[in-house]
């Protein structure tokens, strides 16, 4: 994925129909937060087992797919917006994580690093 051409294509998309005033980053962290929550309504009240088949549904799947495109069309604005190169926050984040949640004491185990005894 080419990330930052992802951005300048929705920068240009945004440009044409003169939205860079309303792209805030606060706006654009609301549209995040309203884009994911429409992509868990569609799993809200599922069990463990209908999600896991949720592209079983053909209509649902594609309603899933929009939402989750919506969600990563505004986080790559935010992060455009923002100046915020995410290739390089995941990296950074993904190291974090491996140093929080060594093997040793996270394989298997889904409790948070900071409630388990260690």
């Amino acid at each position: 994925m080419d990330i930052p051409a992802i951005q300048h294509r929705l920068q240009h998309f945004a440009d044409e129909r003169d939205w860079q005033q309303f792209h805030s980053p606060k706006n654009l962290a609301i549209a995040l937060s309203v884009e994911a929550a429409e992509l868990l309504e569609h799993f809200q009240w599922l069990t463990e087992a209908q999600s896991r088949d949720i592209d079983a549904d053909s209509h649902t799947m594609q309603a899933v797919r929009e939402e989750m495109a919506d969600v990563m069309i505004y986080l790559l604005r935010l992060a455009d917006v923002l100046g915020v190169d995410l290739e390089q926050a995941v990296g950074e984040k993904m190291q974090r994580n491996a140093e929080k949640y060594p093997l040793a004491l996270a394989r298997g185990n889904a409790t948070k690093y900071n409630r388990r005894n260690v």
